[in-house]
This record gives structure tokens, C-alpha cells and sequence, in this order.
């Protein structure tokens, strides 16, 4: 073989398993789509932003603990009859160059620890949005999961549409022969097409549903377009049995101390808790301790001249000569600094303190019904989930059992179409309640799995099919 030939035959098996591979990057399993919604929802990244601030502001709190330094520096001018605070002198019809420098520090020796509680306050505050962002991805998650069990519904009601189509194709068919021979009237033709043209219709409007279903999913995943994206279809089985493995308050006992919901409430309980001592603190005194330091310059202090004995240089005026007084100099000789404690008593401030008090209980109060109202939820949530379950595994056994009724049945009344035996009103008849039974099974198959998903996520298992 030619060069060229195997050259050729590269370039096609390259393009099959190119083209394969790009056909399974499309295909999405369930726990790549909720990992890539956990990952670029919009919603979870908002409350992912709005836990970063409360952050912050745990960590400004803590910051705040700290000694208070702050330097001021100014230069200033002034003209005519001035004061100059260097030499506590009034210039007249002078200009004067003068700068200051100031430095001071002060710490907060004691305020009825509002600064700790505050500290506790923000950091449990912090905790609370941290287990709200996890909240935010539980409800996405679930939302997908049921948002992909609705692909997978809506395609297993395409294909059984599609089949009932393919049987109904083939009784035209048998019609059409049995007709032409004489052995049947021509109305029962017309009859057994417009059967088909209603499931064809039938068809039609489930294949929209299962487009609109793949819409959805896409539009959670914040995906530009449906385009080629397809779900993978798992292999799902579920176990014969009419109960359920969980009770009620089994579940609950265990959602209660993983759900975040409830841990974010119980954050929130505390932070009241510590907001309440910090509006209690405000009745404290206010103990701190200050430094400072400062310096000045002006640009017409002068100083007495030295001779080489540090003794006074006497002009003729008999008075001592003045020299320039450099600016260093004077930044060295003119420093001040001092050290001083204050203490603040609070007497009254216009019942301020109280409305900070009465306030931060009845905040204190709203937690504590925020909490009840938290596991009250929790717990109705899981008892209609586990109610849904119940009914659900019912309907789906039920109506297992009729869907095998009812097959058995339409193939009867399809033998005796057949022969003739019966007209083909009974046959469509037959093959409606068939195609219903059908639907019912897989609309209780599918909601079966969903809520037993969401009891498994209750007991803290990942979602999976």
C-alpha cells in the first residue's frame, strides 16, 4: 500500500475517535452537571461574595483590637500680624514658613468587652453566611437533579411513544391489505390512521417536552445553548418492596445536625446572644490609655550664638547675637511628647443604650423563633418528601402490575383486530389505556427516585443515580 493510502486512512480513524470523543465530552452524567452548577452558578457565587464580606468584617473586628497610631504632619503660612506657636510670639508685617508633626497612639483599655463580643458576634455571623452558601448549593443540586430526572422522563415517554407509533404503523399496514381484500369495511381504516396521526401528534409533543426538559437543565447550568449537550441514562433499578427503609423521625434526627439551614440559625442564635452583651457593654465605662509626640519648625525662630566654650556670643549692642536656627535643629529641640489615661462614664445619652438593649433582645427573641421556625421547616419538608416517597413507591408498584395487565390485554384485543373480532374503536381504546398505563408507571418510577433522593440527601448522602 501506497504511502498516501495510509496516510489517508490515519486521517479518517483520527476523525472517528476525534469525533467519538467529542460525542462523550457532550454526554453529562449527573454529578457533572451538579458539579459544574456548584461551580458556576450565579446564585451560589452572590452568596459566596456575601460571605467574603462578613469575613472581612470578623477580621476588621479583630483588627480593631489593636492600638490606634495615627501622624499628622502640616505646613502653613502666614502673613502680617500672626501668632507663631513655635516661639508664642505675634510677628508683625512678617511672612511665616511653619510646620508641625504629630503622632499619636491610643488603645482601649477596657469597655464592658464590647470589642470581644463584638468579635464573637462577626465571627459567628461569619459562620452563619458560610453555611448559607451551602444551603444555596444543596437547593441547586437538587434542582438539578430533578431538572436531569425530567430529561430522563420525558425521553422514556419519546421512546414509548415512538414503539406505540411503530405498532400502530404496522396495524395501517395490516388494515390497509385487509381492506383492499375485501375482508373489512374502508372505515375501519380511516379509523385505525386517525389513531395514528394522534400519536404522531403524541410523539411530536413529547419530543417538545423532552427539548424543553434539556432547556431547562441547560439554562440551570448557565450553558449558552442546548446545542449537542445530552445526558447519560443510567441504569436504574429499584428494589421490590412497599416500605421505605427510613422513618420520619430517623431522618430528622440526622438532618437536624448536618442540614446548614438549621447550623445557620443556631449561628445566628449565638451572634444575638453576643450582640446582646455588646449593647449591654455600651452601660460600661470606657477605660484607654493615649500617647503622643509632636515637634514643630518656623522659618524665623532664631537662637543665641555659642562661642567655642558654649557661652553666649555678645554683639557690640551688648545684646546676645541671634544666628539662623536650622531646621533640624528645631525639630530636635521642640519635641513634646506625654502619656495619659481617660476614663468615659456614660450618665445619659438620650436612652440610647437602652434602645441598644431592648433592641438586641428582641432581636435575640427573633433568632430564637428563626431557629423553631428553621426545624419546624426541616421537618415538614421531610415528612412530605417521605409521604411523597410512600405514595410514590405505591403507585409505582400498582401501576407496574396494571402496565403488565394492560399489555397483556392489548395484545388479546390486537390478535382479534387481527381476525376482525373486534372493531378498531375497541383496538384504539385498548391502545390509549396501554399508553397511559405506561405513562403512569414512568411518571411514578421517576418521582419515586427523586424523593428517595432527597430523603438520601437528608441522611447526608450525595445525590446519585
Amino acid at each position: 500500500m501506497k504511502p498516501g493510502k495510509y496516510l489517508f486512512l490515519l486521517m479518517i480513524l483520527f476523525n472517528l475517535v476525534s469525533s467519538g470523543l467529542f460525542c462523550q465530552d457532550n454526554v453529562w452524567s449527573l454529578e457533572k452537571c451538579i458539579t459544574y452548577a456548584l461551580e458556576n452558578n450565579i446564585m451560589i457565587k452572590q452568596q459566596a461574595i456575601n460571605a467574603v464580606f462578613q469575613e472581612n468584617t470578623y477580621r476588621q473586628s479583630k483588627f480593631d483590637a489593636f492600638p490606634n497610631l495615627n501622624a499628622n504632619a502640616s505646613h502653613s503660612y502666614s502673613f502680617g500680624r500672626a501668632l507663631d506657636e513655635s516661639t508664642y510670639r505675634f510677628t508683625e508685617n512678617e511672612n511665616v514658613q511653619s510646620n508641625s508633626f504629630y503622632t499619636q497612639a491610643n488603645v482601649t483599655l477596657f469597655n464592658g468587652f464590647q470589642t470581644l463580643n463584638t468579635i464573637k458576634q462577626n465571627k459567628l455571623n461569619m459562620l452563619a453566611s458560610q453555611k448559607e452558601v451551602e444551603k444555596v448549593r444543596n437547593d441547586i443540586s437538587l434542582n438539578i437533579a430533578l431538572a436531569y430526572l425530567q430529561i430522563l422522563f420525558n425521553q422514556e415517554l419519546v421512546t414509548v411513544a415512538e414503539n406505540q407509533l411503530e405498532v400502530t404503523n404496522q396495524q395501517v399496514e395490516r388494515t390497509r391489505i385487509l381492506v383492499n381484500a375485501g375482508s373489512i369495511p374502508h372505515g375501519n381504516l380511516l379509523e385505525i390512521m386517525a389513531q395514528q396521526a394522534n400519536e404522531e401528534l403524541q410523539l411530536v409533543n413529547y419530543q417538545n417536552q423532552l427539548e424543553i426538559s434539556y432547556l431547562t437543565l441547560t439554562q440551570m447550568l448557565e450553558l449558552d445553548s442546548v446545542g449537542d449537550f445530552r445526558i447519560e441514562v443510567p441504569v436504574i433499578t429499584i428494589p421490590p418492596g412497599d416500605e421505605l427503609a427510613y422513618t420520619v423521625n430517623g431522618i430528622y434526627n440526622h438532618a437536624e445536625l448536618i442540614m446548614p439551614q438549621i447550623q445557620s440559625a443556631e449561628y445566628q442564635l449565638k451572634a444575638s446572644e453576643a450582640g446582646l452583651l455588646v449593647a449591654k457593654g455600651m452601660r460600661s465605662p470606657n477605660l484607654s490609655l493615649n500617647s503622643y509626640i509632636s515637634t514643630r519648625y518656623s522659618d524665623i525662630r532664631t537662637r543665641t550664638m555659642l562661642d567655642e566654650n558654649g557661652n553666649p556670643v555678645i554683639g557690640p549692642d551688648l545684646m546676645p547675637v541671634q544666628e539662623t536656627y536650622p531646621f533640624w535643629d528645631q525639630l530636635n529641640d521642640n519635641i513634646n511628647y506625654g502619656l495619659g489615661i481617660s476614663l468615659s462614664i456614660p450618665i445619659f445619652n438620650g436612652l440610647r443604650t437602652n434602645t441598644a438593649v431592648s433592641n438586641a433582645k428582641l432581636n435575640l427573641d427573633n433568632s430564637k423563633l428563626s431557629l423553631q421556625n428553621a426545624r419546624n421547616q426541616l421537618y415538614k419538608e421531610i415528612q412530605q418528601k417521605y409521604a411523597d416517597a410512600r405514595a410514590a413507591l405505591k403507585r409505582y408498584n400498582a401501576s407496574q402490575k396494571t402496565v403488565t395487565s394492560m399489555e397483556e390485554s392489548f395484545r388479546y384485543v390486537e390478535q382479534k383486530l387481527n381476525v376482525g373480532a373486534v372493531t378498531s374503536v375497541e383496538y384504539n381504546t385498548s391502545k390509549n389505556m396501554l399508553m397511559k398505563a405506561q405513562s403512569d408507571f414512568l411518571q411514578a418510577k421517576y418521582e419515586y427516585i427523586f424523593q428517595i433522593n432527597v430523603l438520601e440527601f437528608y441522611m447526608g448522602n450525595p445525590i446519585k443515580l
